[in-house]
């Protein structure tokens, strides 16, 4: 039987009543004639409260125990989901990573996923069982201990599953009815899409798209996994929810697709260091060993041997980008005068293929900006985004505005 992958995060499976809406989702596919892997997220704040238990037991924590703690909440919902579909007379049987097995590396809290082995799941559909539940998020060492893949790995985790089993698609179910064109709560003009393509929807997610975790994107398209994202909450047809596919799938589309923002990014900047060949290598490579996420890069123009380092990063990040400068300092690789950290910026971008073919996006985006008095403070770009760096303040004002010029609430 052809497979497919569900994924089910945790607003879908937050009661018992939703696990039961859930199940029945399943059970129409199943009726299809699918085989049907089910992965399941922890209930909704579930896994915040195990992660809080943790914290007051054990401050300074061994990463393995929090593993097998918070791992426990998809135990729970894969159960419980096993069961329901059990009581609607469809044979299915709840997996935990161990079980598949789900191969991953050792690091706790971070696991990445090495291998997911077929035969055992394959060998129960073959003996007659419908459903495979999965407790997403979770996975095995080499040293047979539990992991965890972080945040949002239950997307991960079904992407895997999906290209592991060849899967027809993988439906993400979550509390959104698809991909929007930028965050309906932000403009009321923000259209749903049909499609767009791995490349576009990878942008939006490392730009601040909060609908699909970014190492999913990453692994769907690698593996040329179809991706559906869909509602759990509305009525669904064979055309609901948004497609994420291959480019070559898409006959047309905007020049931009989407409009993403972040608000929690911080602008900081090294004041009079020494322009050299290498500095700008000892700087990043601070920041890489202190843990910063670093994203945009300017470097100012050069006087009397003396320039300044600009880059982002996210606000929660700031100390430790300042204690990596000051310890490179300390150490001597680094000479400046002082860090300047500005919290108060949001990063805008502008995403689309169409962006290949297609010249003077830039200068509309500059311009669009320009109209509604917006100062660009940093700007990088890519082959099919644009992003830029402005006040806090203007962060609304700035998507929709640029929502309009492109008239991304029309379609192509």
């Amino acid at each position: 039987m052809p497979v497919l992958v569900m994924k089910f995060g945790g607003t879908s499976v937050a009661t018992l009543d939703r696990i039961r809406r859930a199940a029945k989702r399943v059970g129409v596919e199943v009726s299809k004639g699918y085989d049907v892997i089910v992965i399941v997220s922890a209930m909704s704040g579930k896994t915040n409260e195990l992660v809080g238990w943790v914290n007051e037991t054990s401050p300074l924590y061994d990463a393995r125990e929090y593993d097998a703690v918070v791992s426990s909440g998809e135990n729970v919902t894969a159960g419980l989901m096993a069961l329901t579909l059990q009581e609607m007379d469809i044979p299915a049987r709840s997996w935990q990573g161990w079980q598949v097995p789900v191969k991953t590396t050792s690091a706790h809290s971070s696991a990445r996923i090495e291998e997911i082995p077929s035969a055992n799941i394959t060998a129960k559909f073959a003996e007659g069982m419908k459903v495979a539940v999965v407790a997403g998020f979770q996975g095995v060492s080499p040293e047979g201990r539990i992991t965890t893949l972080g945040r949002g790995g239950s997307d991960t985790t079904a992407v895997a599953f999906a290209a592991a089993f060849e899967a027809v698609r993988c439906d993400i179910y979550t509390d959104v009815d698809g991909v929007y064109t930028t965050d309906p709560r932000v403009s009321a003009k923000a259209r749903k899409l049909d499609k767009i393509a791995f490349e576009e929807m990878l942008e939006l997610a490392s730009l601040g798209a909060k609908v699909l975790q970014t190492r999913s994107v990453e692994l769907a398209m690698r593996y040329k996994v179809k991706l559906r994202v869909l509602s759990s909450f509305e009525e669904q047809s064979d055309e609901a929810g948004t497609l994420v596919c291959a480019e070559e799938e898409i006959m047309e589309s905007n020049v931009v697709s989407g409009v993403a923002f972040s608000r929690d990014e911080a602008k900081m900047t090294l004041v009079s260091v020494a322009d050299r060949p290498g500095i700008a290598a000892a700087i990043f490579t601070a920041l890489s060993e202190g843990g910063v996420n670093v994203d945009m890069i300017v470097q100012n123009i050069s006087e009397e041997g003396r320039t300044d380092m600009t880059w982002s990063c996210p606000v929660d990040q700031i100390k430790r980008a300042e204690k990596a400068m000051d310890d490179a300092k300390t150490a001597g690789t680094i000479n400046f005068n002082e860090v300047i950290a500005d919290m108060d910026v949001a990063k805008v971008s502008v995403v689309g293929i169409g962006m290949r073919s297609h010249t003077g996006v830039a200068a509309k985006m500059f311009q669009v900006l320009s109209n509604e008095g917006i100062n660009i403070k940093v700007i990088t770009t890519s082959e099919i985004k644009i992003s830029v760096l402005i006040d806090r303040k203007y962060m609304e004002l700035a998507v929709q505005a640029l929502h309009d010029a492109f008239e991304l609430d029309k379609v192509a």
